[in-house]
């Protein structure tokens, strides 16, 4: 049986990117994280000690969100990397990081990388 948790639409300021102007102004990231693990312990105890808390969750992305980096790629790396530690019991997960408005050469709402196994 697949049991997935989606936390979608993490919404966190940083300041990511190649250009020395995105060090200092920063810009909007949205993160998505789904999981696949067997909550159904938790399902029938109702006890959130049997799952993934979601707050676990938001805060890594929180944490690794304010170090700065060159490429997103990086930051979903990291945050994909303390989920899988954090949480053995983890049968599948993925992160998706999406960079709201990309300084471009033209109009481009979005870009996302999408990490994970």
């Amino acid at each position: 049986m697949h049991n997935i948790i989606n936390i979608e639409g993490i919404r966190l300021y940083g300041y990511h990117g190649c250009l020395e102007e995105e060090g200092k102004i920063g810009g909007e990231y949205i993160i998505d994280v789904s999981m696949t693990v067997n909550f159904m312990e938790a399902a029938v105890s109702d006890d959130l000690s049997q799952t993934i808390d979601y707050c676990d969750i938001f805060n890594i992305a929180r944490e690794e969100m304010a170090v700065r980096s060159k490429l997103i790629e990086h930051v979903g790396k990291r945050i994909y990397d303390r989920i899988q530690k954090g949480f053995p019991q983890l049968e599948h997960c993925t992160v998706k990081v999406t960079k709201l408005l990309p300084p471009m050469n033209g109009p481009v709402d979005r870009v996302s990388i999408v990490i994970g196994d």
